[in-house]
């Protein structure tokens, strides 16, 4: 760390890229993921876009930053992933495409698994028991 301010600039553009994921703005966001922004940028919370696009029920912006490489297993600060937010929102749709790309299940705390037993969830326990 060199000491320096971050430019104002990158702050307000990284801003706008996590306003993006949580809105579901799946081209525009892409587009800056295509030009270079990392697609696993964390922010202050160690939030991703994929966890934040995941929790705020977004599947195309979900499976169009899996298929530009997002790490589906990444947890934030509080330790929870993408596929535990998914579970959380029982959004089927979601928790099968991160499931697909090979999400773990039991990654994380509370894990996905642990997250559908203890909001009783049996459709999404069903889901992930299917697989793992």
């Amino acid at each position: 760390m060199s000491g320096q301010p971050i430019d104002p600039g990158v702050i307000e553009l990284a801003g706008r890229v996590f306003d993006l994921a949580r809105g579901g703005h799946t081209q525009e966001l892409t587009e800056y993921v295509d030009a270079g922004v990392p697609v696993n940028l964390t922010n202050d919370k160690g939030d991703t876009l994929l966890l934040l696009a995941a929790y705020h029920g977004h599947p195309g912006t979900v499976a169009a930053l899996l298929e530009r490489g997002a790490d589906h297993d990444r947890a934030n600060d509080r330790g929870q992933t993408a596929l535990a937010a998914a579970v959380f929102r029982q959004s089927t749709e979601t928790v099968q495409l991160l499931l697909d790309a090979g999400a773990d299940p039991d990654a994380g705390g509370p894990s996905a698994r642990a997250t559908a037993a203890f909001f009783d969830l049996p459709a999404m326990t069903a889901l992930l028991d299917a697989r793992g």
